[in-house]
């Protein structure tokens, strides 16, 4: 990020520069703002929107619902990029990819019974998020498909399923291993039909999807039973398979469909964040808990995280747009 962030210095100056150069002083102070010179679209769920306390303050006033935090990778890129590109970051808590393509989504909140209740809640409904992109857009980073999966659900059986357990067996492969694979096939079509609607859209927009980071280390002897700022009641054995049968086929997904795909590139987390899962000293996506038992995260990006995102989507954005 250091050298991203030169990258930029230099630019700024360079642009600072340019304008000194061609504007008289006396008038340099009157001057409006330049207009940004490309417009980038944020989409995507929780773990681009950020949600969680770890991942900085909400910021919408009133509040919507979708619980975007200033320290979420979005806006962590939106200020490093200065004046180079205007975001718009419509990203919401608990959009499915259908909420990004068509379909408007109603936000929970921070509305996660039994483990938190938000005072708020119901929100109003909030657009599809597509609607945000327009002929003009420069670039789109969509960031989806854990909740297309009913991952959020997954989680809370396999909690209800190693519960008692002792951490002993895979209660929640047993119950559910059988509907996972028509789970992934419907994001499969989803995320295609999601990506045609983006490029309709925004003809000339270059289209970054980008995956999830490392939740469950390969080395689950590491995730400790009943660790609530860990994985909670989840098996040993379950975190293995969740790890190998959900969510790297979820990453495999997005990578297959932005392949697939023109003018679409996977930004791939996932590799970069090993070594920094739930389970992990350093971690980079906080446990059930942050802080147990007042802290819920439910198993998402803290500011550490979102940080590592920044570093790669901003890369990846840059790239896009031909700034070397």
């Amino acid at each position: 990020m250091a050298r991203f962030r030169t990258r930029m210095a230099l630019l700024g100056s360079a642009a600072a520069l340019a304008a000194g150069a061609l504007v008289p002083a006396q008038l340099a102070g009157a001057q409006p703002a330049a207009a940004a010179d490309y417009q980038w679209v944020a989409l995507g769920d929780s773990y681009t929107a950020g949600v969680i306390e770890a991942a900085g303050d909400t910021f919408e006033v009133p509040r919507d619902g979708c619980e975007r935090t200033d320290l979420s990778y979005p806006q962590v890129i939106d200020r490093d990029l200065g004046s180079l590109i205007e975001l718009t970051n419509v990203s919401c808590g608990a959009a499915t990819i259908e909420d990004i393509t068509y379909k408007a989504q109603e936000p929970i909140g921070r509305h996660l019974p039994p483990f938190s209740e938000d005072p708020d809640y119901p929100f109003p409904a909030v657009p599809a998020q597509s609607e945000a992109v327009q002929a003009g857009t420069d670039v789109v980073t969509v960031g989806a498909g854990g909740n297309t999966i009913k991952f959020a659900d997954i989680l809370f059986r396999c909690l209800e399923l190693g519960s008692g357990s002792g951490g002993v067996g895979t209660p929640c492969r047993d119950a559910l291993a059988d509907d996972i694979p028509s789970r992934l096939t419907k994001m499969s079509d989803d995320y295609d039909a999601m990506l045609g609607v983006l490029h309709e859209r925004a003809p000339h927009a270059k289209v970054l999807a980008v995956g999830y980071p490392t939740v469950i280390p390969k080395n689950t002897s590491k995730c400790r039973y009943n660790d609530w700022e860990q994985f909670g009641s989840i098996t040993q054995g379950d975190l293995d398979w969740l790890r190998q049968d959900v969510l790297e086929p979820v990453n495999a997904v997005i990578e297959k469909a932005a392949g697939e795909s023109d003018d679409t590139t996977f930004v791939n987390l996932y590799d970069p964040s090993q070594g920094h899962s739930v389970c992990d000293a350093g971690k980079w996506v906080d446990g059930v808990f942050t802080r147990f038992p007042d802290q819920v995260a439910f198993v998402h990006p803290n500011a550490r995280g979102h940080q590592n995102a920044a570093d790669h989507v901003a890369s990846a954005i840059l790239n896009s747009i031909g700034v070397d």
